[in-house]
């Protein structure tokens, strides 16, 4: 497959909206928090010196993922989804990769996010590309059932 990562633009806000918003609405149900940080995610991911990501196939765009600053040392991989017509092509793994890269490249050294069980297709993608299960903190997401993390070993390309 021929993937491209794209960075965020302004005028990519209602793509990255809409692929989370139909996301949510497939698997569980949309939370107050999702309102706010899908219609504003300048405010919400980016000014606070995040980042947003989009996955394009054939010049379509097919899927967003954020990553948004914790604290000094922590990115929270999250707002990840795949348009489900191009699903089972590998593009959720080449953006988690990409993600897992950037993070590194912005000079964290963890990488954690929040999933679900019922997802057993994502678990098994973070645990084959080096996340590891963490325990999980009460009431970040109503819809969360399992943390995970990397953290990133400075003197390797690789988590640890």
């Amino acid at each position: 497959m021929s993937f491209e990562i794209l960075a965020y633009k302004k005028t990519y806000q209602p793509i990255f909206e809409k692929l989370n918003m139909d996301w949510l609405n497939k698997y569980f149900k949309v939370e107050p928090i999702d309102v706010k940080v899908l219609g504003e995610p300048e405010k919400f991911i980016i000014e606070p010196g995040g980042a947003i990501y989009f996955v394009s196939y054939k010049g379509n765009i097919i899927g967003t993922a954020a990553l948004k600053v914790e604290d000094d040392h922590v990115l929270e991989l999250t707002k990840m989804a795949v348009d489900p017509i191009y699903q089972g092509l590998g593009a959720g793994k080449y953006l988690c990769k990409e993600m897992i890269h950037k993070a590194r490249e912005m000079g964290y050294g963890e990488l954690i996010l929040y999933s679900n069980r019922r997802l057993t297709a994502a678990i098994n993608i973070y645990l084959k590309l080096g996340f590891k299960e963490i325990p999980l903190e009460e009431g970040v997401y109503e819809r969360a059932d399992i943390k995970m993390k990397i953290v990133f070993d400075s003197s390797s390309k690789y988590p640890k």
